[in-house]
């Protein structure tokens, strides 16, 4: 299976990274200043699980549509912040030919309408990933905790594709922790709930769940939140599984927890952030189904206010 990565930033750095490292031909699509210090150094990966240092075979722009013309790509797959989706469309789709499929790997649903609107709707997986990833300034790819998992699988479900067994197969070459989903839509919810819930709290009130559930109305902010994401689920027709929602509920109200959403991570740095992305959309499609969602409402306006001022 032959790949392109766009970035080898955090999260694309780490899982090309280990894919790269393990054998499968991974090419990573970078700006020409990372593309030497990729020459000059190499992909560093420095992780919990395990270190490394090793060559890696990679792309600018201005190449890119004469390497996909001579040996095309089966896979594409797309970890950019969901505000730079259209230039990241952009930068891909020369790489995109018609037996090549997308995995978007990105926070959120908001991008698949995009992305189908370009490339149609049977050549883009539904994908996510669980990890806690960032690039140091020295190039290096930092890895934040053990957990890094892929879940993909085919949009419409059923039994599992040779596509969607290829790239598994890829993952397991890799030792990835990966799951190749018959019901992605019903993992991509579980997930989306979870994270707006959790940015939604976090970047309201400004602080760590520990800190906000030993608030006097804390705990029942976050449940609101948790709850009013959910209802937008089985609106959608994905409903959460219980097991699921009681999971969500220990960590989103776990007492003395340091957890807060990487959004708000961005937020206290002064960054741009995945506001409209995430919990606007999160907020759009409850009006949608006809509900209030008056918590969603107000955190979607603190960080619209947020954006407003950081622009000013």
């Amino acid at each position: 299976m032959r790949i392109l990565i766009l970035g080898a930033g955090g999260t694309g750095g780490y899982f090309g990274g280990r894919l790269a490292q393990a054998g499968v031909d991974v090419t990573f699509l970078v700006r020409p200043t990372r593309a030497a210090q990729l020459d000059r150094d190499g992909l560093v990966l420095r992780s919990p699980v395990g270190d490394a240092t090793f060559p890696v075979q990679h792309v600018t722009a201005d190449a890119l549509p004469a390497l996909a013309a001579d040996k095309p790509f089966d896979l594409v797959i797309l970890s950019c912040k969901a505000y730079d989706l259209d230039s990241s469309i952009d930068a891909i789709a020369p790489a995109v030919g018609a037996g090549t499929t997308v995995l978007p790997i990105l926070n959120g649903l908001h991008h698949y309408n995009a992305l189908d609107a370009r490339f149609g709707r049977d050549a883009v997986f539904g994908g996510l990933c669980f990890i806690s990833a960032t690039k140091a300034p020295d190039g290096a790819v930092l890895h934040l905790g053990k957990p890094a998992k892929l879940t993909f699988g085919e949009r419409d479900g059923g039994a599992i594709s040779a596509r969607v067994q290829a790239f598994a197969a890829a993952c397991a070459q890799a030792n990835l922790d990966h799951l190749a989903s018959e019901h992605i839509g019903q993992e991509q919810w579980i997930k989306y709930t979870f994270l707006t819930a959790l940015a939604a709290a976090t970047c309201l009130l400004r602080a760590d769940i520990g800190t906000i559930v030993a608030t006097d109305d804390g705990d029942a902010i976050v449940r609101g939140l948790y709850d009013e994401c959910l209802a937008v689920a089985e609106a959608a027709g994905e409903p959460v599984p219980q097991a699921a929602q009681d999971t969500a509920r220990g960590t989103l109200t776990q007492a003395g927890s340091a957890l807060k959403a990487s959004m708000l991570r961005d937020l206290e740095a002064g960054q741009q952030v995945e506001a409209a992305q995430i919990v606007g959309d999160m907020l759009a499609r409850a009006r949608a189904a006809g509900q209030e969602a008056l918590l969603l409402q107000v955190a979607y306006s603190s960080l619209q206010a947020y954006q407003a001022q950081r622009s000013v």
